[in-house]
Parts: C-alpha cells; structure tokens; sequence
C-alpha cells in the first residue's frame, strides 16, 4: 500500500530509541494543533484550541511508531524557540508524561532536541526545570476543558522508561503494519 504520510517515509533514525527523528505538529506558543495527515502527504490543522492556553513547547511525534491511542507516539520537544510545522528535528528522550485522555493512555514523551545548546546539560527528566514540567502538566491538565473532554496528568517517568516506551511503540508500527510500507 502507497502512503506518503511524514508518519510513515519518515525514520525514527537509526539511532532510536537512544535519540530519534521526531516530525513537528504544532510549535511552541500556538493555539492551533496541526496533525499529521496518517493517509497522506502534510500536516493538517486539527483545531484551534478553545481555551487561551498556547502550547508550552513544540509538539509532534515519533515517525514510524504506533501507540496504545492508534496514533504515532506523542513528543513534547524542548527547543529554545520553536519550529514549524513539519519540521524533522533529532530528539534526546529525557522522560514521559502519563496522561490520561477521555478515559484512555495517552502518555507523551518529554525530549530535548539534540542540536540546542541550551539544552546540552539536560539528560533525564529531573534535570529539566520543575517549573517547566508544572507548565507542561498544567496545560494537558486544561488545554480541553472548554470542548467539554476531560484530561490528567498523574507524573512523570524518566528517560530509561521513554526509551522503552519508544522501542516498544515502533515494535507495535511493525508488528501492525508488517513492513507493508517499507
């Protein structure tokens, strides 16, 4: 079958689950959520959030991977200022947000990308500002009360448990799909 979907002709890059490519949805500062078009090729805009809350850092996913929700696995990206919407950016996975959505598992990989500076010194998920990580929670905490959907946040697990949440997700893209794409 023929998909031209960033989710699909994008790699997670060799180097996955230690670092990994991850496609930008929806930048830092933004009240629209892009999604990936899952059936062909681009980004799509999802919504315009309803709420006055904007994304607290860049959004997207883990090219190639397939999550518990039927979806590529979920990226929050920490970048010094954000990127566009389609962008492929190499990612170091410092921890996990759990989170629960309309009653089902939607956790969140929390990552730096590799090449910001700012971010060098950050390895797991205790280095990254406890500030930060309340805003982060705050937000998927809130970002959909107005649409009536219920969302929480319980913590965060650290980089050992986002790797494995990644290898195990891209072994779920292969186990579903049978290399039917490559």
């Amino acid at each position: 079958m023929a998909n031209n979907s960033l989710w699909i002709t994008t790699s997670p890059g060799d180097d996955a689950p230690e670092e990994f490519y991850a496609v930008i949805e929806t930048p830092k500062g933004s009240r629209n959520k892009y999604e990936v078009n899952k059936e062909g090729p681009g980004i799509m805009l999802d919504r315009v959030l309803h709420s006055s809350v904007m994304y607290p850092a860049d959004y997207g996913f883990v090219p190639r991977t397939y999550y518990d929700d039927g979806d590529p696995i979920d990226v929050i990206v920490l970048t010094s200022f954000p990127l566009y919407p389609g962008t492929i950016v190499k990612v170091r996975p410092v921890g996990v947000m759990h989170m629960i959505d309309g009653g089902d598992r939607d956790d969140k990989i929390i990552g730096v990308a590799s090449k910001d500076p700012s971010y060098s010194n950050i390895k797991d998920i205790k280095d990254v500002n406890p500030h930060l990580l309340k805003e982060i929670k705050n937000f998927f905490e809130t970002y959909k009360i107005l649409e009536g959907k219920k969302t929480s946040v319980s913590d965060y697990g650290d980089a050992a448990e986002a790797k494995k949440q990644i290898e195990n997700s891209m072994k779920s893209f292969e186990d579903k799909f049978h290399n039917e794409f490559d």
